[in-house]
């Protein structure tokens, strides 16, 4: 580890301290407002006089200069929670029943948070730094609201920077690659609609529950049979909804899923196929149907240039065998693929795995490393002083 590194684990207290401190105050998309408050009033501590509110509504965006460099680069972390109740029976657990954060968005709040205390205090770059913190990351689009509102006009950054922690990978290692890190995320919602009857006599209706079994059936053969072997196709049903009686033949039924693909072109072809096979099913049944399909986050695309950077400067903190480069992409989604849309940048996975300890996310035993805050905290600073050199 670098000696930069060090100088963060001085701020382990802190860091922890601010992170458990998040962790108690868990709040879901556009209603971050205890959070949202928890940033600013750190940030102020810090003596940053630049922090700007409202944006997607919770968003936070604070900037620091130094010198008078012309350059200007953006930090974001997210800083929502999720729906679930926590299982962990730690001492910070969750003040707010129904919601934890089970996917380390305390973590990435506090590990920004280390890099704008630090940064302000030692400066050591020349230029401009956007810290964002942004809102409803978990299927909300922030991000997304925040470009919309104006996020790169009022904070015209060059380019843009992300991190998540990740399991699979280590503690003490970072995974990066260019091109798709992340899979694009879309939802569907078939509703098959029949002619209900007795279950007795069910060839006086149109059962629409055998039609969305079939349904469910032939979406199945799309990864297999539509794309080629080399390339990523899920199609998940999540949900079947239909009847509510056991001698009952309903109306309709309804159908819902998700759609994750890394080439804009298979996202393409599988929303069409999608609607050919419904209405395939359906016709050959004697059913109707609606479908509605949302496409909701982009393919999280790693520009090469600043992914080469990024790597780089993870490998002056760890050294190159800890810097990953052959992890596959993830087929989970993240809305920083539309930052990276309208800014060149790079994504960073930031190991999270640790024995004897659960590190899925998106679980009720999920728990951030501690261990891993300072490192994430001194990956922010040498990207800041590596792209604005004093």
């Amino acid at each position: 580890m670098s000696g930069l590194v060090d100088e963060l684990s001085a701020l382990q207290k802190d860091l922890t301290g601010w992170r458990h401190a998040l962790h108690q105050m868990p709040e879901i998309g556009f209603a971050e407002r205890e959070t949202a408050a928890y940033v600013v009033e750190r940030l102020r501590e810090f003596g940053l006089d630049d922090v700007q509110q409202g944006l997607a509504e919770t968003g936070v965006v604070a900037t620091l200069n130094a010198g008078n460099g012309a350059g200007r680069i953006a930090l974001r972390a997210d800083i929502d929670a999720l729906p679930i109740e926590e299982a962990n029976e730690v001492d910070y657990r969750s003040r707010n029943a129904g919601h934890m954060h089970a996917c380390g968005h305390d973590g990435h709040t506090a590990m920004l948070l280390g890099a704008a205390r630090y940064l302000a205090e030692h400066k050591g770059f020349n230029g401009t730094v956007d810290f964002i913190f942004q809102p409803a990351e978990e299927g909300w689009g922030g991000g997304a609201r925040m470009i919309e509102e104006g996020l790169f006009e009022r904070f015209p950054a060059h380019s843009v920077f992300g991190m998540h922690n990740w399991p699979g990978v280590p503690a003490g290692q970072f995974a990066i690659r260019p091109g798709p890190m992340m899979a694009s995320d879309d939802i569907f919602e078939i509703t098959v609609k029949g002619v209900g009857t007795h279950a007795a006599m069910p060839n006086l209706g149109r059962d629409p529950l055998v039609a969305a079994s079939h349904i469910v059936t032939a979406l199945q053969t799309l990864p297999s049979r539509s794309v080629s072997p080399t390339d990523a196709l899920v199609v998940s049903v999540t949900q079947i909804h239909g009847g509510t009686a056991w001698n009952v033949i309903p109306d309709e039924a309804v159908i819902r899923g998700t759609v994750r693909t890394l080439r804009p072109v298979t996202r393409d072809g599988a929303e069409a196929q999608i609607g050919q096979v419904v209405a395939g099913v359906c016709s050959a049944l004697g059913v109707g149907y609606e479908l509605d399909y949302t496409r909701r986050y982009p393919v999280t695309m790693n520009h090469p240039e600043q992914t080469e950077f990024a790597a780089q400067v993870a490998t002056s903190l760890v050294g190159q065998g800890n810097v990953r480069r052959d992890m596959d992409p993830g087929m989970g989604a993240e809305d920083f693929a539309f930052m990276l849309q309208a800014r060149p940048g790079a994504y960073i996975w930031i190991g999270n795995d640790a024995p004897g300890s659960d590190r899925r996310l998106h679980n009720p035993h999920y728990d951030f490393n501690d261990s891993i805050l300072a490192l994430g905290a001194a990956y922010w600073v040498e990207l800041v002083r590596a792209a604005l050199p004093a």
